[in-house]
């Protein structure tokens, strides 16, 4: 576990420039893609890939930029044959790495010939690319389905792919294209770094909307219906206020084009994923067309095109590796996601996809979740960025003992309280937007990758408002703590309190997941089959002994569900206790929980103590 910062900032690694033109690669592939079956979550491939004779390792690409961890699906390859003249040859693994595939190439060989299947996950839970396929559409993240030379750069490897689509199909990504045949895509060259970072989009329920002509900005939508696609001018206005304020925020761009790949569909699962000219967001079905689904996925968008600015253009030195292969150091993800997190809301709030009290109430939700984190009395936060690759894998269940990829939600805080100092230090004459114009905006370019330290961040951060920035910074993410970083809020002019109605915004939330939460006053989160997602520490839920590995089945004598739970909760204000029956496994038991505070959800207050902060924060500057 570290415990400063600058043993972060020391390290050095060689950084890949990204560039959608290839400059005297060493190696060119040529990978041909058959998504025919993508309906049934099947790929076909065919790769060739030149080398000369005698021993070749070929690599799977294992570290997947964007998902900071090595989560390369090679589970799920089947069907691998490598010939060379025509000729089968074997091949063996490499006992030691499960990504390194070895082969013994024959006399006068100049080429192999690969075939592989890969098997697309049907699983939709949990953060990864993989699963991106149903009857109606497709998501083709090209590391997936193709071997490279295992001691090459990715910059130093050529590529020229093609894609078969099934019949009707239309495909969006930010791949020059060479031309089209039918149903048949072939693009132009590219290195395997731009490859990598250009994932396409296809299916036969489409829709493009242009956001912006100059630079050209647009999104590709693709759904599992038509229905899905039929949104009104409300939504096409606020993604178009989305780049236009982005570009306003940042004041210079790093690509040539850029364009929301835009995923619709239950049977996928639901994240995002940044790329440098591009991003991979994918929503429910009725992302667009259901108000409560569009507050819930407001920031969604807005989170990953920040990320062309932060994280693919400017990205913390860990991060920027030459190779697919090449483990990294995500220890800065406070900076990477968390920043991010930050500028997604704001840049929602700005362009008016998420509203003002949405955006408070989310803010009051975040701050309010993450003071009730006791993990931080012995996980610093830069021990959730350090370890990133195993938290974004772990349940929920005890998450708040254990803390999760808080980067995001506490980094949020993190960076708010950071505008607010700034604000403070200049006497509102800088704030975050000056960082974001000088240190990740600068001056146009193309997808180039410009790595930074944290010695550079802190000497960015002194040059827009003087302060004792180092030490600040080392505090909040490098050592433990008792309590959030919530500074921000009342920097911002407000407070955080507790009342007994549902805010909106979380109505939405639990409208959209059919979760219950009454985790400030009974101390748990509940599915909607009962299940226990997780328990408060200290709540009157941890001190009965109730465990999330139980499910709800019974409370005061009743069965179960929302409303009943929440009245019930509601008159322990006289009652002063409350009863959940539990079952865990086969085993049933009655817990008795004290408490008598009645319902408690967070909300922000103003206070009078400071002008209006957030407003100013979330004023739209367009």
């Amino acid at each position: 576990m570290r415990r400063t910062l600058p043993s972060i900032a020391a390290l050095s690694i060689l950084a890949a420039a990204s560039a959608t033109a290839v400059a005297a690669p060493v190696t060119t592939v040529r990978l041909d893609v058959d998504a025919r079956d993508a309906p049934r979550k099947l790929f076909r491939v065919t790769e060739t890939i030149p080398v000369a004779a005698g021993a070749v390792r070929l690599a799977y690409p294992k570290w997947i930029p964007g998902e900071h961890g090595p989560t390369g699906p090679i589970a799920d390859l089947a069907g691998l044959e490598i010939s060379a003249a025509g000729k089968r040859l074997a091949w063996t693994r490499d006992p030691l790495d499960m990504y390194i595939i070895q082969v013994d190439a024959p006399p006068a060989t100049t080429a192999l010939t690969i075939k592989l299947e890969l098997l697309s996950p049907t699983a939709t839970a949990g953060f990864t690319s993989a699963a991106g396929a149903t009857p109606e559409l497709a998501l083709i993240n090209w590391n997936q389905l193709l071997l490279f030379p295992a001691t090459a750069r990715a910059d130093d490897v050529a590529v020229t792919a093609t894609l078969r689509l099934p019949a009707g199909w239309k495909h969006g990504s930010a791949l020059p294209t060479a031309r089209v045949s039918g149903d048949t895509v072939t693009f132009k060259p590219v290195t395997l770094t731009t490859l990598v970072d250009s994932p396409v989009l296809a299916g036969a329920h489409t829709r493009t909307v242009e956001l912006s002509k100059a630079p050209p900005m647009r999104m590709f939508i693709a759904a599992d219906a038509d229905a899905a696609l039929d949104f009104g001018d409300d939504i096409v206005k606020g993604h178009q206020a989305l780049v236009a304020e982005a570009l306003a925020l940042f004041g210079a761009r790093h690509f040539d084009s850029y364009t929301f790949l835009v995923t619709l569909s239950d049977a996928t699962a639901h994240f995002g994923l940044e790329h440098h000219e591009s991003s991979d967001n994918r929503m429910p079905e009725r992302g667009f067309v259901d108000s409560d689904t569009r507050r819930v996925w407001a920031g969604l968008l807005a989170h990953e095109l920040a990320h062309s600015w932060n994280g693919k253009h400017r990205r913390p030195t860990g991060l920027a590796t030459a190779s697919f292969g090449e483990p990294v150091d995500s220890s800065m993800l406070w900076v990477y996601e968390g920043l991010t997190q930050y500028l997604g809301w704001v840049l929602a709030t700005r362009s008016g996809l998420m509203s003002a009290a949405d955006a408070r109430d989310m803010l009051a939700r975040t701050a309010a979740r993450m003071e009730a984190q006791t993990g931080r009395s012995w996980r610093p936060l830069v021990d959730t960025a350090a370890a990133a690759q195993i938290l974004y894998g772990a349940p929920e269940a005890w998450e708040a003992r254990r803390r999760s990829v808080d980067f995001y939600p506490e980094g949020l805080l993190l960076w708010l309280e950071v505008d607010g100092i700034i604000r403070r230090e200049s006497k509102g004459k800088k704030s975050l937007d000056d960082l974001c114009r000088d240190f990740f905006g600068g001056k146009d370019s193309g997808a180039v990758v410009a790595p930074y330290s944290f010695d550079e961040l802190v000497a960015a951060l002194q040059a827009v408002a003087p302060f004792d920035w180092r030490q600040h910074l080392t505090t909040r993410t490098a050592m433990t703590a008792a309590h959030a970083p919530t500074d921000g809020i009342g920097l911002a002019g407000w407070t955080l309190e507790f009342q007994a109605a549902v805010p909106d915004y979380m109505k939405a939330r639990e409208s959209v997941s059919d979760d219950t939460s009454v985790w400030h006053s009974l101390g748990i989160d509940v599915r909607k089959s009962g299940e226990i997602i997780d328990v408060r520490p200290g709540s009157p839920a941890d001190t009965a002994g109730v465990a999330p590995s139980g499910t709800v089945v019974g409370v005061n004598n009743r069965t179960w569900n929302r409303e009943r739970l929440r009245s019930m909760i509601a008159a322990t204000t006289t009652r002063k206790k409350i009863e959940l029956l539990v079952v865990t496994g086969d085993f049933f038991k009655t817990y008795v929980l004290t408490y008598a505070g009645g319902e408690r959800y967070p909300q922000l207050v103003r206070t009078d103590k400071r002008p209006d902060g957030l407003a100013q924060i979330l004023a739209a500057r367009r």
